[in-house]
């Protein structure tokens, strides 16, 4: 029976001489395998729809755990002014790749409706590092350790806090901090409404490079500590960072 589930295709690779196999993160099943016969041909209807980044419906003859067999697509978003922008595709690359790993380990419908709100936003202009940054910071969440960001991370207090330590979990008060190097005021605040916000109802973003540079690196060194998540695309996108 033909089914109907919306998703984003995640990857790609080829199969035989015509046809490919695409992983799409669905709302529905999460991350579904799908066979697409014949779409490397010229003539196929779906050699436009079926390339990574494509969000739509996708009609498919759904196979709990194995190969789906893809029918059709119709588009919801092509993501066309991502793909227009190197630096945009790096970002939401990075993310689709962060979106699999987190989903792998935390099966939540959350991290599909975080993923695409997130490329929304790139897609319409918001800065692609501080998108990427929101979705980092939410989806340690899902893995199960998220820093601490209401009060200082060894002794509780909500007061006088002044820096972030990835190596301590979070926030830290002037009493606990040893010889954390200090970061501004306004990434301390920042980090914790990344975490709070809702990406689809943000309508305005100005952060200075040097906050936005703290808060990157806190999550850079927080996701190597705890996650044991690793992406080469993170690296190629601070590279992008540093321009």
């Amino acid at each position: 029976m033909l089914e109907e589930v919306n998703g984003i295709i995640i990857n790609e690779k080829p199969y035989g001489e015509t046809s490919k196999i695409i992983n799409v993160l669905t709302e529905e099943h999460g991350i579904i395998g799908m066979m697409v016969k014949g779409c490397r041909t010229m003539k196929s209807p779906l050699r436009s729809t079926t390339g990574k980044l494509t969000y739509g419906k996708f009609f498919i003859y759904y196979k709990k755990d194995k190969l789906s067999l893809l029918s059709e697509v119709n588009i919801i978003n092509n993501f066309n002014n991502i793909k227009k922008d190197i630096d945009r595709i790096s970002y939401a690359s990075f993310i689709l790749e962060l979106a699999e790993q987190v989903y792998k380990q935390n099966n939540n419908q959350s991290i599909y409706k975080l993923l695409i709100d997130g490329l929304i936003k790139i897609n319409d202009g918001f800065d692609p590092l501080i998108i990427t940054n929101i979705i980092e910071l939410k989806y340690l969440d899902y893995l199960g350790v998220l820093p601490v960001l209401d009060c200082c991370s060894v002794c509780g207090s909500q007061n006088n806090i002044v820096t972030l330590s990835s190596d301590l979990g979070g926030y830290l008060c002037s009493h606990c901090r040893t010889n954390e190097i200090i970061i501004s005021i306004k990434a301390i605040k920042l980090v914790r409404m990344y975490y709070y916000v809702d990406i689809s109802k943000i309508e305005k973003l100005e952060v200075s490079r040097e906050v936005k540079n703290e808060i990157n690196s806190f999550l850079d060194n927080y996701y190597d500590r705890y996650t044991g998540i690793y992406l080469k695309s993170k690296s190629f996108v601070n590279e992008l960072a540093k321009v």
